[in-house]
Order: C-alpha cells, then sequence, then structure tokens
C-alpha cells in the first residue's frame, strides 16, 4: 500500500528554473554586447567582464555574512553586471562600475531578501545612483569607434543634440552607453526572449509604441518619432528591465499599465525635465507602483467576491 504523502504546494513542479530563465537572458543579452565591443572597442568587454565579477563576488559575500545560503549559481547576478555595464559610458572609470555593482547588490538586491524580493530594479537604480554621484563621467560618451584613432573623441548622443541618422541609431553607431546604442541588436534578444516565453511582448511594445505615439503627437514628424524610439536607452530598458518578473506586474493588463506608464513618464521628462533621457527614471517610478497595480489587476480568488459580499451584508 502506497504512503499518502502531505506536503505544502506547489505540487506540480516546473522544468522551468530561474538559472534557465537567467541563462536566456544573457544569451538574449549577446548580440548587444558584441555589438557594444565592435562599436566601442575591447574595454566594453573589459566593462562588461568586470560588472559581472563584481556582481557575483558582492552577493556571495553578502549572502555569507547574512548567513543565507548562496545564490550565485542562479545566474541573476551575471545579468545584474551585465545589464549595468551596458547602462554605462565606456569610458566610466572602472572604480564606479564597481561602486555601481555594490548599490545594485547588496543594497537593491540582497538587503530586501535578495531575487524575488528587491522592490526595484538593481541596475538601473544603480545607474541613478551614478547618474546623481557622478554626472560628468556618465555624460561623457565616446565616439564610436574611437579605439581606431590614437586619441580619444567624445560626442553627444541623439537625445542631447548629437546629429545621427536613423541608420546610425538602429546600427548603434551612435554616442551613448555601451549597450544602448545598437538597436538592431536589442530587438534581436527580444525577439529571441518573446520567442522563449522568457517575457510577453506587452510591456515592451506598450511602452515604445506609447513613446513614439506621444512623439509623433508633439513633433508631427514621424522620423522624429522614430528617432525617439531608436535613441536613448529606450530599446533596452523596454526590452530587459521594464520586463523584469520581480519588479513588474503579474497579469496582462498590469503588464499594459506598466508599459503605457513608463512612456508616459519618458515623455514628460524628456519634454518638460531637465535630462534629456527619462527611461531609468519612468522605469524606477513605476516598479514603485508595482505592487498598487497587482492588487487592482491580479482576478481574485475563486468565491472571494460572495464572501465579501455576505461580510457586508451581514454588516
Amino acid at each position: 500500500m502506497s504512503k499518502l504523502i502531505i506536503e505544502p504546494s506547489p505540487h506540480i513542479k516546473s522544468p522551468i528554473t530561474t538559472q534557465k530563465i537567467m541563462l536566456t537572458v544573457i544569451i538574449a543579452l549577446l548580440p548587444a554586447l558584441l555589438a557594444s565591443v565592435i562599436i566601442f572597442g575591447l574595454r566594453a568587454l573589459v566593462m562588461t567582464v568586470i560588472c559581472c565579477a563584481c556582481c557575483v563576488i558582492f552577493e556571495w559575500v553578502t549572502r555569507k555574512i547574512m548567513k543565507r545560503d548562496s545564490t550565485i549559481s542562479d545566474l541573476s547576478a551575471i545579468v545584474t553586471g551585465m545589464l549595468l555595464s551596458f547602462n554605462l559610458p565606456v569610458t566610466l572609470p572602472i572604480y564606479m562600475a564597481v561602486i555601481g555593482c555594490f548599490v545594485a547588490i547588496v543594497i537593491v538586491k540582497q538587503f530586501f531578501g535578495g531575487i524575488g524580493q528587491n522592490f526595484a530594479n538593481p541596475a538601473i537604480t544603480a545607474r541613478i545612483v551614478l547618474m546623481l554621484s557622478f554626472t560628468s563621467y556618465m555624460t561623457s560618451w565616446a565616439q564610436p569607434f574611437y579605439y581606431q584613432s590614437t586619441e580619444l573623441v567624445t560626442t553627444s548622443t541623439p537625445l542631447a543634440g548629437g546629429e545621427a541618422s536613423l541608420m546610425d541609431m538602429f546600427l548603434g553607431t551612435t554616442g551613448g552607453c555601451l549597450g544602448e546604442t545598437c538597436a538592431l541588436a536589442l530587438i534581436i534578444g527580444g525577439i529571441f526572449l518573446v520567442i522563449t516565453r522568457v517575457i510577453s511582448p506587452a510591456t515592451p511594445l506598450c511602452f515604445i509604441g506609447t513613446v513614439f505615439v506621444l512623439s509623433l503627437i508633439s513633433t508631427g514628424d514621424i522620423e522624429k518619432a522614430t528617432a525617439a524610439i531608436l535613441s536613448g536607452g529606450l530599446m533596452l530598458g523596454a526590452i530587459f528591465m521594464a520586463t523584469d518578473y520581480s519588479t513588474t506586474p503579474l497579469t496582462l493588463p498590469g503588464k499594459i499599465i506598466f508599459g503605457i506608464g513608463c512612456g508616459l513618464i519618458t515623455m514628460l521628462i524628456r519634454n518638460f525635465g531637465t535630462m534629456p533621457e527619462g527611461v531609468s527614471y519612468s522605469i524606477l517610478l513605476m516598479n514603485i507602483l508595482t505592487p498598487i497595480i497587482d492588487r487592482f489587476t491580479v482576478p481574485k480568488a475563486f468565491g472571494e467576491a460572495e464572501k465579501k459580499r455576505r461580510a457586508g451584508n451581514d454588516g
């Protein structure tokens, strides 16, 4: 006679693990990494490797100090390191990047309990901290292919007044952070994530679509509206950071609201703020609103509405 084993849910376990999801995201980020190395040289690869290594080390040490099980095998620290490096200028001093890794892993992620419990995207929060702390370094952009010259030449991003064609922005041959300039590589990675069902296309499409529509309304020029979605960190933020499992809504309606909200805030900052870029701030603000969005969009459990109705009648 077989024994009846009683244990907590879930009773049906999925073969999909955090490690597999993170590995898929890493693969999706590789086209953008390759593009950054081609455009900004080997220092882009060095910056990415250092950020990944520091994030892994900080996570291992922090978990050790807190006497918690090590989580570096889930690869989430590597994803954070890659995303953070993609949000940095290739010329940023290494020690500043290390500070960003500390903020992302120790303060934003581990102080709140680790993966799945952080209220904000670690890489985006670290980028904002670095932007506020080292503004001049974080807004100094190397000219594409600068490494082929004997001296470093800086340039402006398209959002900051730099001249660039739509094709330049699509291929990434413009000034900007090392992983955000090549829209083609980011779109390839995004399509891969959608095909493998790691992310839903709802948030990226709503985010990018909102920026495009609002840009078209405000400028009346389809070319300028297209430039708005190809410039800055919009593609990187919409595809890889506005889709973070821990800090974004659970339901489809919630994802749509999140994407539209990000697009709206981005346009408000771009048009009325003192900084030309608003993607990071928009995602962070919507991360904070995620619990409220979930509260109003997550379906009620069966029988819960009837229970509340009866309680109201009894009262």
